[in-house]
C-alpha cells in the first residue's frame, strides 16, 4: 500500500463507507421481515413491480427488496446473508465487481442482485463458467426466487431451441459465458424469427469474472462452417520445418535499430521469442522458403498463405509442447486450457494452428473451416445494458476492467478474519532440487495426517510430481486435462485427513474445500505451489483454496532457477545472489529480494498479456461495428419490415455507381465509354435494349439527367417484375427472402476476409506504420465493397426472378461446430464412457476404481 493510500484510504475503503449505512437500513429490516407470513413475503414481489411502473427507481426500493431476498433465504435454504454478503449484493447491482475471498459464499450473494433486477421484467442473466455449476446454482439458488414467485430458468450445452427459449423468457436465466455468446451468434444467423431465443441483454451477474473477461478473452466466440481449402499446404510446411535451422536470437529487434536501420547479424533459418510467443523468419530463411515451393518473392501478396502456415508450422514446433499445451489422443490434437489445466474437448487452435500441430504431429489434418459468425467476450459483454462480476482475484487486473469494461474493482471484507499463514517463496538452483524438497514437505504433512493440495501449472509437472510420490508410496489423487471426469468431487475431498492431492492449475474451481474431521487442529489445508504462475492472480486463487471462512491454513510456493518464468526473466540477476551467499547444492533460500524479482517479471508479464488483449479489442471494435450494421438489417428482415424502399434505393444505387465510373464530369461527353456504360448497367439491369446516351444528354453533358432517365426505366421494368409476380404481399416477402440470403453469403466470405486481412497486416508495420490503423482502413474499404456487392447482387437477383421459381427462406451456410465445444447444433451430447469397477481410476491414483474414488458409487 502506497503513502497515499494510507492516509486516505484505499478505493474499496471508501466505497464501503458510502455502502455501509445501506447495510444497516438492510439489517434494521430483519424483525419485519421474520414477522410477514411466506404470502406476504411473496407479496413484496408484486408490490415492487407496482412501485416501479408508478414510478420509483430500483435503488429507492434496494433496501426493502434485499431485506426480503435475506429472509426469503433463511426461509427456503437455511441460509441468511452476512453483512458482508450484504455490501458485495449492492456492488454488484451497482454494475461493479465484487472480489470476496473463496468460501464467502459469492453464489448466495448473487441472489440479491438477480431478484432486485428482475423485478424491471427484462430479464437477468447469471453467468457462470461451466455446466455443473450453472445447473447447480440454478436448482440451489432458484429455490430462493421461486418461493419469491419469480421464474428461473437454466440452460445447458444439451438445452434445446425450444427449451433456451423458455429459459431465456424467464425472469432469472443460469447459463455458462459460452453457451450465451454463442446463442447471440447463433440468433444472428436464424432465418426466421420465431427461431430467436434470446431477448434483449439487460444485466448479467458473470462469476469467476476473471476468468470469463480476463482469461479467456483473447479466443473470441466462433461458429464454423466446411471450408473448400486443402490440408496438403500444411503437411509441406511442416515436411519443410524440420528441415529448417533455429537461430540462437531471441526474435527481438529494438524500434531503434529499426529506425536507425541497423544491420542486424542473424543466423539460422529462423528465430524463435518465447517471451512474447512469435517466430520470425531469417533472411536465409525467406530464401529457403522461396527455393521450396518455386516462388520468387515470399512477400508478394499471392504468397501471403505460404508465409502464413510455414509461421504456423515453426510455431507448432518451437512454441506448441505436448503434454503441455495439448495432448495427443485417439489420433486427435485435445488443446489444454492454460488456466485450469483441463482439456478442452472440440476446441480447436484458430487461424490454422490446430491444423500445423496435427501435421506435426503426424495425425489427420482435418479440413479448416470457415467461420461464419464471431465476437470476442469483450464486445459481447458489453453489449448488456448493465454487468457486474464476482471473483475472489480482481483487483491485480483492476486497470484492465476499468478500462476495457467500464467496472472498478471493490474488494470485500471477509466475515471472519483470514488464519492462513501464507510462506515466504523457497528458491532451489535446480528444478530436481526443488522437486525433492517439495515431496520431502508433502510426507512430512502426510504423516501427520495434514490434506495438502499441489498445484502445477502443466500436466507435465503433476505426473512427474505423481511419478515421485508413488515411489515414496505416499497415496495421492492426480486432477489434471487427462482425469477430469470427477473433478468436483476430487477438490470437494482435498481438505479430508492424510488427503494429498495434486491440481493443474485452479481445476475445480468453484468447487469448496472443506475441512474433515480434525484436521483444523493439524493445521488446516495446506497449499504448495510448485512454480509461479506468469498470473499473480492465478498464484492467489491457488492460495484462496485454503484458509476459508477463517479456516487454518498454509500456503508456500517452491521454486527454482530453472522454471519457465526464472529462466525467460533473468535468473541470471538471482543465480548472482546464489553465488553471492555461497549457497551450498541442495540448499534452499528465502530471499526478499528474489521474491520481489519474482512479482516485477509477473507484473511486467501481466502488462504484456493486458496489451496483447487490448490489442485484440482494436481489432476487433472494427469487426464489432461492421457486425452490427449486419445484424441490424438482417434483424429488419425477420421482423417483417417492408424492405421495398430499400430495395428501390439499392437500384438508385447501383445505377448511379456505374454512372460515376463510366462517365466522369472530367471527361468530354463524347469520350465517355458507351460500351463500357451498357456492359455495366445491363449487368444489373435487364434492359432489353442496349444503353446509350440520348443527343441531348452528350450535348447536356448532364451526368444526373441520365442517372434519372435510367432509374425511371429500371423502375419501370421492377414494377412489370412485380405485376408478373402477382401478389405484392408475395414480393414483399421474395424481397426479404433475397436480401437475406445475400447478406449471409456476402458477410460469411467477408469475415474470412479480414481474417486474411489481420493476418498479413503485421507486414505493413515494416514500414513504420500502425497495423491497427491500416486495418481500420483496409476493412473500412472491404466493407463498402461488401455492402456494394450485396447491394449489387440484390438488384441483380430480383430483377431476374422467374414466376415459376420457388423463392424460400433458407441458411445458406451450414454450420459444422463450434471453436468452444464439441456440439455442432443445440441437440443432446453424447454421455461419457461408464467407468468399470474393476478399471483404473480416472483420478490417476494407480487404484481400480472400486477401491478409490467409486468406494462409494
Amino acid at each position: 500500500m502506497g503513502l497515499f493510500e494510507k492516509i486516505f484510504g484505499t478505493h474499496s475503503e471508501k466505497e464501503l463507507k458510502k455502502i455501509n449505512p445501506i447495510v444497516d437500513a438492510i439489517e434494521a429490516l430483519d424483525e419485519k421481515m421474520q414477522a410477514l407470513s411466506d404470502e406476504e413475503l411473496r407479496g413484496k414481489t408484486q408490490e415492487f413491480k407496482d412501485r416501479l411502473a408508478a414510478g420509483e427507481t430500483l435503488d429507492d426500493i434496494l433496501v426493502e427488496a434485499f431485506a426480503v431476498v435475506r429472509e426469503a433465504a433463511y426461509r427456503v435454504l437455511g441460509m441468511k446473508h452476512y453483512r458482508v454478503q450484504l455490501i458485495g449484493g449492492i456492488v454488484l447491482h451497482q454494475g461493479r465487481i465484487a472480489e470476496m475471498r473463496t468460501g464467502e459464499g459469492k453464489t448466495l450473494v448473487s441472489t440479491l442482485p438477480a431478484y432486485l433486477n428482475a423485478l424491471e421484467g427484462k430479464g437477468v442473466h447469471v453467468v457462470t463458467v461451466n455446466d455443473y455449476l450453472a445447473k447447480r446454482d440454478a436448482e440451489w439458488m432458484g429455490q430462493v426466487h421461486e418461493f419469491l414467485g419469480l421464474k428461473v430458468g437454466i440452460i445447458l450445452n444439451s438445452s434445446t431451441t425450444d427449451e433456451r427459449r423458455e429459459a431465456y423468457n424467464c425472469d432469472i436465466t443460469y447459463v455458462t459465458n459460452n453457451e450465451l455468446g454463442f446463442d447471440y451468434l447463433r440468433d444472428n444467423m436464424v432465418i426466421y424469427k420465431e427461431k430467436l431465443v434470446l431477448r434483449d441483454l439487460h444485466y448479467c451477474v458473470i462469476d469467476e469474472v476473471d476468468s470469463v473477461l480476463i482469461d479467456e478473452a483473447r479466443t473470441p466466440l466462433i461458429i464454423s462452417g466446411q471450408s473448400g481449402k486443402s490440408t496438403e499446404l500444411y503437411k509441406m510446411c511442416d515436411y519443410l520445418a524440420r528441415q529448417m535451422k533455429r537461430g540462437e536470437g531471441d526474435g527481438e529487434i529494438s524500434k531503434m535499430d529499426m529506425l536507425m536501420k541497423t544491420e542486424i547479424e542473424e543466423d539460422g533459418d529462423f528465430l524463435v521469442n518465447e517471451k512474447d510467443k512469435y517466430v520470425m523468419l531469417t533472411a536465409n530463411g525467406v530464401k529457403m522458403v522461396e527455393q521450396f515451393f518455386h516462388i520468387d518473392n515470399l512477400s508478394d501478396p499471392e504468397n501471403m498463405e505460404i508465409q502464413h502456415n510455414i509461421i504456423l508450422a515453426l510455431r507448432a514446433h518451437n512454441l506448441m509442447f505436448r503434454d503441455r499445451d495439448y495432448v495427443v489422443k485417439d489420433d486427435e490434437v485435445l488443446i489444454v486450457d492454460e488456466f485450469t489445466g483441463r482439456i478442452m474437448p472440440g476446441r480447436r487452435f484458430s487461424d490454422g494452428l490446430h491444423q500445423a500441430i496435427e501435421a506435426k504431429e503426424n495425425v489427420k489434418v482435418k479440413r479448416e473451416s470457415k467461420t461464419l459468425a464471431t465476437i470476442t467476450f469483450q464486445n459481447f459483454f458489453n453489449m448488456f445494458d448493465k454487468k457486474a462480476g464476482m471473483t475472489g482475484t480482481a483487483q491485480t487486473e483492476e486497470e484492465e476492467f476499468r478500462e476495457i469494461y467500464g467496472m472498478d474493482v471493490v474488494v470485500i471484507p471477509t466475515n471472519r478474519p483470514i488464519q492462513r499463514i501464507d510462506q515466504p517463496d523457497s528458491i532451489f538452483k535446480t528444478k530436481k532440487e526443488k522437486l525433492n524438497a517439495i515431496v520431502e514437505q508433502i510426507n512430512i504433512s502426510y504423516r501427520k495426517g495434514q490434506p495438502v493440495l499441489v498445484g502445477t501449472i502443466n500436466i507435465d509437472a503433476s505426473e512427474e510430481l505423481s511419478h515421485m510420490l508413488s515411489k515414496r508410496k505416499i497415496p495421492h489423487k492426480v486432477l489434471n486435462a487427462k482425469f477430469h471426469e470427477l473433478e468436483a468431487e476430487i477438490v470437494a475431498d482435498a481438505g479430508q485427513k492424510n488427503a494429498v492431492t495434486i491440481a493443474t492449475n485452479m481445476a475445480g474451481r468453484g468447487t469448496d474445500i472443506k475441512l474433515g474431521e480434525g484436521v483444523a487442529e493439524l493445521g488446516g489445508l495446506r497449499i504448495i505451489g510448485t512454480e509461479r504462475h506468469e498470473s499473480r492472480r492465478i498464484d492467489n486463487q491457488l492460495r484462496g483454496r485454503s484458509g476459508r471462512q477463517g479456516d487454518p491454513g498454509e500456503s508456500k510456493f517452491y521454486l527454482s532457477l530453472e522454471d519457465d518464468l526464472m529462466r525467460l526473466f533473468g535468473s541470471e540477476r538471482v543465480m548472482s545472489v546464489y553465488d553471492t551467499l555461497k549457497i551450498p547444492e541442495g540448499e534452499e533460500i528465502e530471499h526478499k529480494t528474489i521474491s520481489n524479482f519474482v512479482e516485477k517479471a509477473q507484473k511486467k508479464i501481466e502488462g504484456n498479456n493486458f496489451a496483447i488483449r487490448k490489442n485484440l479489442l482494436e481489432y476487433d471494435r472494427v469487426n464489432n461495428e461492421q457486425r452490427e450494421i449486419i445484424y441490424k438489417e438482417r434483424r429488419r428482415v425477420l421482423d417483417g419490415e417492408n424492405m421495398h424502399e430499400v430495395i428501390l434505393k439499392m437500384i438508385k444505387d447501383d445505377i448511379n455507381a456505374a454512372v460515376d465510373q463510366v462517365c466522369s464530369s472530367e471527361t468530354a461527353p463524347e469520350d465517355w465509354n458507351q460500351v463500357e456504360l451498357d456492359d455495366m448497367i445491363r449487368g444489373i439491369v435487364p434492359f432489353a435494349e442496349p444503353v446509350t446516351l440520348t443527343e441531348e444528354e452528350i450535348k447536356k453533358a448532364d451526368i444526373s439527367e441520365l442517372k434519372d432517365r435510367l432509374y425511371n426505366e429500371a423502375l419501370e421494368l421492377y414494377a412489370a417484375k412485380e405485376e408478373e409476380i402477382g401478389d405484392p404481399d408475395q414480393m414483399r416477402e421474395i424481397e426479404r427472402v433475397i436480401l437475406l440470403k445475400t447478406i449471409d453469403r456476402k458477410w460469411t466470405d467477408h469475415i474470412d476476409d479480414m481474417d486474411n486481412l489481420r493476418q498479413g497486416i503485421g507486414l505493413r508495420s515494416l514500414g513504420q506504420r500502425d497495423p491497427v490503423v491500416e486495418y481500420k482502413f483496409a476493412g473500412y474499404d472491404m466493407f463498402n465493397d461488401m455492402t456494394a456487392a450485396i447491394r449489387e447482387d440484390t438488384v441483380k437477383l430480383l430483377l431476374r426472378i422467374k414466376v415459376e421459381q420457388k423463392i424460400e427462406r433458407e441458411e445458406v451456410n451450414k454450420v459444422t461446430g463450434t471453436n468452444k465445444d464439441d456440439t455442432v447444433s443445440r441437440g443432446p451430447v453424447k454421455k461419457a464412457k461408464k467407468i468399470g469397477r474393476n478399471d483404473l481410476c480416472p483420478c490417476g491414483s494407480g487404484l481400480k476404481y472400486k477401491n478409490c474414488c467409486g468406494k462409494n458409487a
